[in-house]
């Protein structure tokens, strides 16, 4: 997985020193139940979850550049969704977590945004999807700002939340819808 940098942000694999960093956002509440898992209770829970992305190179750790802090992760992961687009399409699924110290600062729209150009640009992805639980308005925001459209709802049991069930909203962006928006911003530049 390549190294990406925006102004504020750099996307790289993660280290093992990451983990007082994950531990930090991860025991938060607010946090796995918005992404259907359960907050950490210590950080031995923490750094299984870094040693899990060190060997799963599709997960990025988040570091601020500014403090040189891990601040959450972005898996670009190379699975579809439901069955529901065809196999032979070279699609991934985004998901995100971001510790709340720094919501609504518009950081997880500028990772989503570079992911995409990333994904489309460079790795010649033809879709990427992304989805949230109905109860998450932070990542259905993110997701209307990144330029996914919607496409279906699901139920979902989570197993780390007690086999809870939940609604899934999923969306997705194609190529031809990225490089159409693209083109589009070009033109009024």
């Amino acid at each position: 997985m390549k190294k990406l940098l925006t102004e504020r942000l750099e996307l790289r694999l993660w280290q093992p020193s990451d983990v007082n960093d994950l531990y930090e956002y991860a025991k938060d509440p607010q946090v796995g139940p918005n992404a259907g898992w359960s907050a950490h209770e210590n950080i031995k829970e923490s750094q299984r979850i870094v040693d899990l992305f060190i060997k799963d190179a599709d997960v990025y750790a988040i570091v601020l550049k500014s403090e040189n802090k891990v601040i959450g992760s972005l898996g670009l992961h190379d699975r579809t969704i439901e069955n529901e687009s065809p196999s032979d399409l070279k699609q991934r699924e985004i998901g995100y977590v971001l510790n709340p110290k720094y919501w609504g600062k518009g950081i997880m729209p500028e990772v989503v945004k570079t992911v995409i150009e990333y994904g489309f640009e460079e790795l010649g992805l033809d879709l990427i999807w992304c989805c949230h639980f109905d109860f998450n308005n932070k990542s259905k925001s993110v997701i209307h700002k990144s330029g996914f459209n919607y496409r279906f709802t699901t139920t979902k049991t989570l197993p780390n939340l007690n086999n809870k069930e939940v609604n899934q909203l999923c969306y997705s962006i194609t190529k031809e819808e990225y490089f159409t928006a693209e083109a589009s911003v070009s033109r009024r530049r």
